[in-house]
């Protein structure tokens, strides 16, 4: 099976749409400012530090994005990879081993496992006996 990397597009829209967060935290900032700047009440001062928590966290989240877009073993919920290839990187992260049926799946062996429940059959069963799933 071929090498598909979708996992670049969801990142890099993370990068633009932390960047669109930036610019509305700057403009929130900038009008919150300027109508509370003459106002008589003293909590009215508070809101134009909102902006500033938009800017913040679109900063964090662009850095974040840009790095997993970037990274070698980024991960993505639509990234589809070839297990020859690279690694998992939940799998890697969380420690998880890959169970019998995704080894012998990867090596290219005959399946002695369902791939699905993990459990034993025969190499001429169309279906597990435990799960009911085709084989």
């Amino acid at each position: 099976m071929k090498s598909m990397k979708p996992g670049r597009g969801p990142s890099f829209q993370g990068v633009a749409g932390s960047i669109v967060a930036i610019v509305f935290g700057v403009f929130w900032t900038v009008m919150a400012f300027s109508i509370t700047n003459e106002s008589p009440f003293p909590v009215t001062k508070v809101f134009p530090f909102f902006g500033l928590i938009f800017i913040g966290l679109g900063i964090f989240q662009a850095i974040y994005h840009y790095k997993n877009a970037t990274g070698k073993n980024r991960m993505s919920v639509i990234d589809i990879v070839d297990s020859k290839e690279e690694p998992d990187p939940l799998n890697a992260r969380f420690g998880r081993n890959p169970s019998s049926a995704e080894k012998m799946e990867a090596s290219g062996e005959n399946r002695h496992y369902c791939p699905y429940c993990d459990q034993q059959v025969q190499n001429d069963f169309a279906f597990c006996p435990a799960c009911g799933k085709r084989i």
